[in-house]
């Protein structure tokens, strides 16, 4: 700002200078009526205070008073802008930040700009105070200038100039609120507290309000409720007051992130808080820093990355602290980072840098940005195979400030690079490999990262790299230590794969090196020791597991974990008594350790001690680690069997069973909240809710169908036993009791068979099919099963009941079963059964222990329906065997008449058999006689040829050219006249026909009816011809024409027929 230096004054006169050169004289007596040139050269030369009173005093004396009013006015307006440039900075961006896009400011001034026309104001006003010109107070110098040296950061020369104000008025607000903020500025919080609450008390309504400040002093010095209780009630005086929003806001949003509160409540102080920070930044007009910051987070979470990037940059514009200028950068930096834009994310992250070099965030954004650009640089070079190997090892590197599901990407990403780079090592020959191949086949650390990132999903692999990690090791003769190490990992891999040899081998051989080392390996040694405990105890080697541990614990008493085991072992051998005392020196030689508690919880709820379970289980959570999953989820399985065995029919007691189930379905949920994947929790929230819904009014088989579903994603993670007995669970209570017997089968192959209450539900199960299907069968099974229990459990009378009730009712079953469906044996079994079921409900009653668990007046009724219903037994016995004697009497009736059908059908099928041997016998007798027959026609059949066929046949052999139809010879007749031998030769054809194949010649040799007359003699000539040149050719047609026959088991033809 520009204004007069000097205003001079000669007679009825007044000089106003403009700038340095010009200046301006006004003559009183002759002013303008009219002040409007007047008022320009005053607000152009920016005069004194008494030369604006002057001229306004002129033109009221001269009664222009419109005038007058005029000048008067626009002095004090230009006064009151020239005494609040330090208020008008406030409000004014810090810096200007010339990469902003959403929040621009250019041509804006800024708070420099307007602290430096302050710094000039103030300089002029000392100079006219010194000349004596002034009508400020040396007091009222001090104060002000001790405003503007605090808003500069001034602290030591404000501390003075509010030091003098005080010194000549100690009462002075304004110089003790300056003194309070730079005594908190300089983390001297209780002479800070004790300077706002001294205005405090001189003014209640004091503005600022000291109440802002000693809320602020309260929370640096750790009482925040008395902080937050300041800001309230600062909230009440000032409703308007922004800095009290914005701290009730920030206050808010950090009480929400505190786990001890409710999930409900947490979300409601987040949202109240955002609601407070949101009213605070309007109520600043947009200029508060700390709201600004506070907001961007909130839009970065939403992913609304525009609206966070103008807060980002308007944090930094308007910044007035560095702490809140270095996070504006960091989170304009991840914003940018977020939005692919590198560059600006790393320039943001070292301004950041540069600001406040410790700040975490702004190291880790800032590396993280290298390792982005590395990888972008390493993925252009991504055929080489060191590069690959690079990038995969920086992908499965864990980096904090990404999220879970990014990190899951990288490691996926990780992985796959591996595998590409092992295949590449597999293919290649090593003979062929380049040495840098060869370098990256043998880097140990490498498959150690592969272990790594498939350790909490595939075990086979991950011993796969650690082996391969341990036999370079060995062939490179790393360090000992390292060979140890490799050792016990991957025994205990092969531990957990249920590989018992292997990793017994390895532990010893572990234990031997780590022996080797002398103290150095002493360390490993007690690890080692301790696995290979374990595996003596997986494999049964009791002996051997309990010298290991007694060896450990030689040398290490404090080992808690060896005693654990010890306490397990001897619980096993039921030995309880011993088990607990070491229990008890676990927990005193360390209480605090949440595995030994776990396992003692564990140990008494199996002991049957409810009581002191759910007191040491609370305990745990109360004093130890509220947020223990374990303990979370023993709490709940406690409220939840308490409430299950609840007994009390009363509506206080099913009020309370109500409450109960409540309680533990809380328990579930909060072990849920703080690990989502804990089966366990999510097992016991599905029982809760079976279990409580079916003894509520609603539709129970609907919602144990819904705790199934819940139990089979369990089935999924956690192939425990217990999943398949609480489906067994569901499915009884659905009556789907099949069902229910395969899970309560599929638990006990599990759990090894010794559970006496799974078998016992197992034989509710098939005693509940009995009696729905009337299955004398599955009653026995129940019986079975129940025995079987009563074997493991001899002492529970809950068993020997149910023993008695079933063989009850296995005999009230059969007796109201008709006799046709039953067996006299059967029968006379469940009635000895029964027999016995009278002694056990006899002594059930008779027990004279003080609690039992059964009804003594129930068992008693029993014994007495019993006694009634055995009285029947004899008419039943009777019945049945009056039954069976008819029945088998009648059987032996129809078994006698089917054996003499069986004898009479025998007869005639060997009656029928000889007749078919004889007429056999006489078929054989009459071909042989036929073929006898014709052997001998054959052998005298050239005895019956003339001297007239041997000359025809000589004509014939002359004319060769001739196809002459033949007659067969096979009539073997003498020749008659020519009519005769026609008609013969029709008869023997006609008898040929008749006759079949056994009566019929070759082709070659049938007759055919010739086109002209010819003479017999010359058709005889041809065949006595053919006879003579062929005789063996004729003989063989006879025999042929004889198998014929006897394929077609046809009667041979007597020959003297022919």
């Amino acid at each position: 700002m520009e204004g007069a230096d000097e205003v001079t004054t000669s007679g009825r006169t007044v000089d106003i200078e403009l700038g340095s050169q010009e200046v301006i004289t006004v003559d009183l007596d002759n002013l303008d009526p009219d002040p409007a040139d007047i008022l320009d050269l005053l607000n152009e030369g920016h005069p004194k205070v008494w030369v604006w009173t002057t001229l306004a005093a002129e033109y009221w004396r001269r009664g222009y008073l419109d005038a007058a009013e005029k000048i008067a006015k626009a002095a004090a307006d230009t006064q009151e802008a020239d005494d609040n440039l330090v208020a008008h900075a406030r409000t004014k961006p810090k810096i200007v930040y010339k990469e902003a896009t959403e929040d621009r400011v250019d041509g804006k001034k800024t708070k420099d700009d307007y602290y430096g026309d302050a710094a000039h104001m103030l300089n002029r006003s000392d100079k006219a105070l010194q000349m004596g010109e002034s009508v400020l107070s040396p007091s009222l110098a001090f104060l002000t200038r001790g405003i503007q040296q605090l808003a500069t950061r001034s602290m030591d020369d404000a501390m003075r100039s509010f030091d003098n104000v005080l010194n000549d008025k100690p009462t002075n607000l304004v110089a003790l609120l300056g003194k309070g903020r730079i005594l908190y500025a300089r983390r001297n919080y209780s002479q800070a507290l004790q300077t706002f609450q001294l205005v405090l008390r001189m003014n209640p309504m004091c503005q600022p309000d000291p109440r802002i400040g000693i809320g602020l002093c309260y929370w640096a010095m750790g009482n925040k409720s008395k902080a937050k209780a300041a800001w309230e009630r600062s909230m009440e005086v000032n409703p308007n007051e922004w800095a009290t929003q914005l701290l009730l806001g920030l206050e808010s949003i950090n009480n929400s992130k505190n786990d001890d509160i409710p999930e409900q409540e947490r979300l409601g102080l987040y949202q109240a808080g955002i609601k407070y920070v949101e009213g605070a930044f309007k109520l600043s007009a947009g200029s508060s820093a700390a709201a600004a910051n506070a907001l961007c987070e909130l839009f970065l979470q939403k992913g609304n990355l525009q609206r966070a990037l103008k807060l980002a940059e308007r944090t930094i514009q308007f910044a007035d602290t560095l702490t809140v200028l270095t996070e504006g950068y960091v989170r304009a930096a991840r914003i940018a980072h977020m939005q692919g834009n590198q560059s600006q994310a790393i320039n943001n992250y070292k301004t950041a840098q540069d600001g406040q070099k410790n700040n975490i965030l702004a190291n880790l954004g800032h590396a993280q940005m290298q390792i982005e650009i590395c990888k972008s640089n390493i993925i252009a070079y991504s055929t080489s195979f060191e590069a690959t190997a690079i990038l995969a090892s920086l992908r499965a590197l864990p980096r904090p400030e990404i999220s879970s599901k990014d990190q899951a990407q990288e490691r996926a990403k990780a992985k796959e690079l591996f595998d590409r780079i092992t295949r590449r090592i597999e293919s290649v020959n090593g003979t062929t490999r380049s040495k840098m191949s060869r370098m990256i086949s043998e880097d140990m650390d490498m498959y150690i990262e592969i272990a790594g990132l498939w350790r909490n999903e595939n075990l086979e692999r991950t011993a796969s790299a650690v082996g391969e990690a341990l036999r370079i090791c060995q062939t490179a003769g790393t360090s000992d230590v390292v060979e140890v190490q490799l050792l016990n990992n991957l025994g205990a891999l092969k531990h957990l794969t249920d590989n018992l040899p292997a990793a017994r081998s390895l532990y010893e051989n572990a234990l031997m090196k780590a022996a080797a080392l002398g103290s150095e390996g002493e360390d490993f040694s007690t690890t080692i020791l301790y696995n290979l405990a374990r595996v003596y105890e997986d494999q049964g080697e009791v002996d051997l597991a309990k010298d290991a541990y007694e060896k450990l614990l030689s040398r290490h008493p404090e080992y808690v974990d060896a005693k654990v085991r010890q306490a397990q072992m001897l619980t096993d051998l039921r030995r309880n008594s011993e088990a607990h005392d070491l229990l008890k020196q676990a927990l005193a030689a360390n209480g605090s350790d949440l595995n030994v508690r776990a396992f003692y919880t564990y140990f008494l709820i199996q002991s049957g001690l409810s009581k002191p379970a759910k007191d040491f289980v609370f305990s745990t959570l109360k004093d130890h680690d509220k947020h223990d999953i374990y303990s979370l989820c023993a709490a709940g399985f406690i409220m939840y069997t308490q409430a299950r065995e609840s007994r009390d029919a009363s509506a206080k007691g099913v009020d309370e069973r109500r409450r109960g189930f409540q309680r533990s379905t809380e328990f579930f949920e909060k072990a849920l909240l703080l690990d989502p994947t804990c089966a366990y929790a999510a097992q016991g929230l599905a029982i809760v809710t079976a279990e409580d819904l079916l003894t509520a009014d609603g539709d129970g088989r609907r919602n144990a169908r819904e705790a199934l579903d819940v139990f089979g994603k369990v089935r999924e993670s956690l192939g425990d036993w217990s999943v398949y007995y609480n489906m067994g669970h569901c499915y009884y209570a659905r009556d789907e009791y099949d069902r229910a017997i395969e899970n309560y089968e599929a638990a006990m192959r599990l759990d090894g068979g010794k559970n006496s209450s799974l078998i016992m539900c197992l034989c509710r199960s098939w005693y509940a099919k009995a009696m729905k299907d009337q299955s004398y069968k599955a009653m026995q099974e129940a019986l079975k099963h129940a025995q079987k229990a009563m074997h493991i459990s001899p002492g529970d009378k809950v068993i020997v009941y149910n023993i008695a009730m079933i063989q009850q009712k296995s005999a009230e079953m059969l007796f109201s079963i008709e006799p046709g469906k039953r067996r006299l044996h059967d029968l006379q079994r469940v009635i000895d059964q029964a027999g016995h079921a009278q002694k056990l409900f006899a002594s059930l009653a008779s027990d004279k222990a003080i609690m039992v668990p059964y009804s003594r007046d129930i068992a008693d009724q029993r014994r007495k329906y019993g006694d009634n219903m055995l009285k029947k037994a004899d008419e039943h016995l009777a019945k049945q065997r009056d039954h069976e004697l008819t029945n088998e009497t009648r059987i032996n009736t129809a078994r006698m008449l089917r054996q003499a059908e069986r004898e009479e059908l025998e007869r005639l099928e060997e009656e029928r058999k000889k007749e078919e041997a004889e007429a056999a016998k006489l078929l054989a007798e009459a071909r042989r006689i036929a073929r006898e027959q014709a052997q001998e026609w054959t052998k005298n059949s050239h005895l019956y040829d003339s001297d007239d066929d041997k000359e025809k046949k000589t004509k014939r052999a002359r004319k060769p050219k001739e196809d002459k139809p033949v007659v067969s010879g096979d009539e073997g007749v003498e020749p008659e006249p020519k009519k005769k031998r026609r008609g013969k030769l029709k008869i023997k054809q006609r008898e040929n026909e008749e006759d079949g194949p056994s009566a019929q010649a070759s082709e070659d040799d049938q007759v055919e009816k010739p086109t002209r007359k010819r003479k017999k003699r010359v058709v005889r000539d041809d065949e006595d011809e053919e006879e003579v040149a062929n005789p063996r050719k004729k003989q063989f047609k006879s025999k042929e024409m004889l198998s014929d026959t006897d394929d077609e088991d046809e009667k041979p033809v007597p020959m003297d027929e022919s």
